[in-house]
């Protein structure tokens, strides 16, 4: 038995048009905007049951940082904006010595602790004053100063640096 109706040519693209369009407002009317960042692992405040979600709006609300610096993906020295990532995890009491980070491309990468705290390590929501798209390495990119210390221009400090940022879990 055939799964789509018997309906010819032209009559049959319009009909695909409009149940794809009816899936898709459908999906529009229940689905809510998926969070920017989730938190999970050890965490004293979560703020989603065990894990902590963000949308780019809670992020910007955070203490914003800014600073210039070169990277090996761009030309010239970028202008990186958001909040430090000592502070987020402080906000959500992440606690461990391990912070396994995760990107949209499920590039994954373990990062200690310690460098949260030792660097002004930020997850960048602005890229010389403007929103990252997706496919500007955004929306969100954990970024080193590498202008600040010599030692982060290194390949561990650049591994860690996870552009499309989208999960940390806290080990």
């Amino acid at each position: 038995m055939p799964l789509l109706p018997h309906i010819p040519g032209r009559q049959r693209r319009q009909w695909l048009l409009g149940v794809a369009g009816w899936c898709l407002a459908a999906g529009a009317a229940q689905a809510s905007d998926p969070p920017a960042l989730v938190i999970r692992g050890r965490l004293r405040r979560p703020n989603a049951g065990t894990v902590a979600r963000f949308d780019l709006d809670a992020l910007m609300q955070l203490p914003q940082t800014s600073f210039t610096t070169h990277t090996p993906w761009y030309a010239s020295a970028r202008r990186f904006t958001g909040p430090l990532l000592r502070d987020v995890l402080a906000r959500v009491g992440a606690e461990g010595s391990t912070l396994r980070m995760t990107a949209l491309n499920d590039y994954r990468v373990d990062v200690p602790m310690q460098d949260a705290q030792r660097h002004d390590v930020i997850l960048a929501l602005l890229l010389d004053g403007a929103p990252m798209a997706v496919r500007d390495k955004g929306p969100l990119f954990m970024i080193y100063p590498f202008d600040a210390q010599p030692e982060l221009r290194s390949a561990v400090y650049y591994s860690r640096s996870v552009w499309q940022l989208s999960e940390i879990e806290v080990l």
